[in-house]
């Protein structure tokens, strides 16, 4: 692939008080990144050149004017700059409103370019979600704020490991409240959406697999019956509609099977069900997809960490991972050369 066939990733710049400003700095640097996307950073540019000189990369730091300049030359880090942070004041490690109104407006161009067509994919840094909240922005997450910004109100998150895909039938909610939202329609929609981000990934007829909520998928009726009244139901209907899905699993072996390759997605019923599966093979190397959107986003994995930002330490395999994917599926969206 040619540079100038790359796809354009616009990368937000994250929380500028965590880690993810010299993430940035590394991850651009990686030949895997640069071999088949053009990522331009999307945030203060001032900010990068700062990052760079913790953690001595070598790369220039180049502003430019809109995404249609970006050259994709991995000497340069291209920046859109929104000059909206004074870098002398930037307190590294501390929850601040004006890092979080920042991180707010990166996030908020970054999708306003895609989802104009100036840039292919957006690929989001970790945020701070008491600095997002200091600054009068009050979303639990990037997936609630990008669902927002897209007007795009059937959204779920799929977490990608490796072969290991896992989206969820809810996330930031009270645990009573997830088991509340364990019906078919919600389940059927997670369906639709985990099939449609799969196909994204190059693979056409998706099998997914689909967890129970109780343990060992409620036995039966013993251990819960939810599986019985409201999972089983949405699977038979999944399944006339033309989808290849089977379960329901229990919760503590399907994510196992799925990662072996029996399957190319699985769905949790809830937040932790999924994340913990995804976790243990390594914070650092998983990526957030949002599915749902006109948009592809892909994320890191992991937050600020606020207790290693300015030391120049920072594991930057979760951006190369998002980078990689976002550019993955960028090459099979609807249109693309």
């Amino acid at each position: 692939m040619s540079v100038s066939t790359q796809p354009i990733l616009a990368v937000t710049l994250g929380d500028a008080a965590g880690s993810g400003p010299e993430l940035i700095t590394k991850a651009f640097l990686a030949a895997e990144v640069r071999a088949v996307c053009r990522p331009v950073v999307i945030g203060d540019a001032a900010t990068v050149r700062a990052a760079v000189a913790l953690t001595q990369v070598a790369s220039a730091v180049r502003v430019i004017r809109g995404a249609g300049e970006a050259t994709g030359d991995p000497a340069c880090i291209e920046v859109i700059d929104l000059a909206n942070l004074d870098v002398t004041r930037l307190e590294r490690g501390k929850v601040s409103a004006t890092t979080g109104r920042a991180a707010y407006e990166s996030i908020k161009h970054a999708v306003e370019l895609t989802l104009a067509g100036e840039t292919h994919a957006v690929v989001t840094s970790a945020i701070n979600k008491a600095a997002l909240h200091a600054a009068g922005f009050h979303y639990d997450g990037h997936t609630e704020l990008l669902a927002e910004l897209c007007g795009a109100p059937k959204v779920t998150m799929m977490l990608v490991a490796g072969k290991l895909r896992i989206c969820h039938v809810s996330t930031h909610v009270a645990l009573r409240e997830a088991i509340a939202r364990v019906r078919p329609e919600r389940i059927l929609e997670v369906v639709q959406l985990a099939h449609d981000g799969v196909r994204r990934l190059g693979i056409a007829s998706p099998h997914i697999a689909i967890a129970g909520l109780n343990p060992h998928a409620g036995e039966g009726g013993i251990f819960g019956d939810e599986e019985i009244k409201f999972i089983a139901p949405a699977i038979d209907e999944a399944r006339r509609r033309g989808f290849r899905v089977s379960g329901p699993f229990a919760g503590d072996t399907v994510f196992f099977r799925t990662l072996q390759g029996e399957f190319d997605a699985a769905i949790a019923m809830y937040h932790d069900q999924g994340h913990v599966a995804a976790k243990m093979l390594g914070i650092w190397q998983g990526v957030n997809v949002t599915l749902g959107l006109p948009i592809i986003r892909t994320s890191v994995e992991h937050g600020t960490d606020f207790a290693n930002a300015g030391k120049g330490t920072g594991d930057p395999r979760s951006l190369v991972e998002a980078l990689k994917l976002a550019a993955a599926m960028a090459r099979h969206r609807p249109g693309a050369s």
